[in-house]
This record gives C-alpha cells, structure tokens and sequence, in this order.
C-alpha cells in the first residue's frame, strides 16, 4: 500500500491540507472537516481572542495551533507564555480524546512553563496564568473523573 505525499507548500513545509475532526484528528481526504485556521501569526490580543473562541467552541487543538504559531513568530522572550498556553489547549484536546495520563503530563509541563513566565513581570495580554492554568486543570481532572462530556468550554472562562 503507497502512502499519500506529506502535504506541502512550496517551501517544503508541512501544511494542513487533509481534514480534521473538532479535536484535531485527521479524517479521510474528502471528508467534512471543521474550518482549519489560519497558519500566519496574529498580534498577541487578536491571538488569545481567537484561542479562547476556538476552546468555547469546543475546538482545543485548534487554539493550541494559533498559540502555536504565535509562540514559533513571536519574540523569543514570550516564548514560554505562547508554548505553555498552546500546551494547556493540547491538554485539555487529550483529555477530551480520552488520552488522560498524556493530559494530566501535558497539563503539569504546561503550569511549570507558565509559573516560570509569570515569574518574569513579561507581558500577560491579560491572561491571569494562574487561573487558566487552574481551569485547564480542572478540565484535565474531570476528564480523567469521567466527569466531562468531552467538552472544553470550563476551560474557556474569561480567565484567558
């Protein structure tokens, strides 16, 4: 059996061409997927609106991946504010997939990466760390409880 190429751009870069479900899993090529977003970095407010809509709609992988590219285009010294918020968004997709060791592992990673940002005094946007970090948890924690439904929407609070 051949594999499908990886898709490409031009450059060679991966980009997301094939479909994926609500919580970032691929589906067959010519399937209905939801909307993908957009892979260009968006100015830090503009970027957390955008992530905390995605988790309020029951989309956690997809804000991980706009905190992404804001995390791999913005300075390198928010670099752990942007990677730790996109590892709490991969948490919580973990635990709504069922993965809960792999969220609560993710989900602690998350809350060290961010405890050490705040540490800094660097610009928050906004975002009480400690009380997204804490929010996040407590979705991880529901998840693994067998408490949550498989949505991320307590994790959208105006914490963010």
């Amino acid at each position: 059996m051949t594999r499908p190429e990886r898709d490409r751009d031009a450059l060679g870069r991966a980009r997301q061409a094939r479909p994926r479900d609500a919580l970032g899993r691929p589906l067959p090529y010519g399937a209905a997927g939801v909307e993908p977003v957009s892979e260009e970095p968006l100015p830090p407010e503009e970027t957390l609106r955008t992530a905390r809509e995605l988790v309020a709609a029951g989309r956690p992988f997809a804000a991980h991946e706009v905190l992404e590219v804001r995390w791999k285009s913005g300075p390198a010294e928010e670099r752990d504010l942007w990677q730790g918020l996109a590892q709490l968004c991969v948490a919580i997709t973990h635990a709504a997939r069922g993965n809960h060791t792999g969220a609560h592992r993710l989900a602690q990673r998350a809350a060290a990466r961010l405890a050490a940002y705040a540490a800094t005094g660097r610009a928050t946007y906004g975002v009480d760390l400690d009380a997204v970090t804490e929010c996040a948890k407590r979705q991880v924690e529901a998840g693994r409880d067998g408490a949550a439904d498989g949505s991320p929407a307590d994790a959208a609070r105006d914490d963010w």
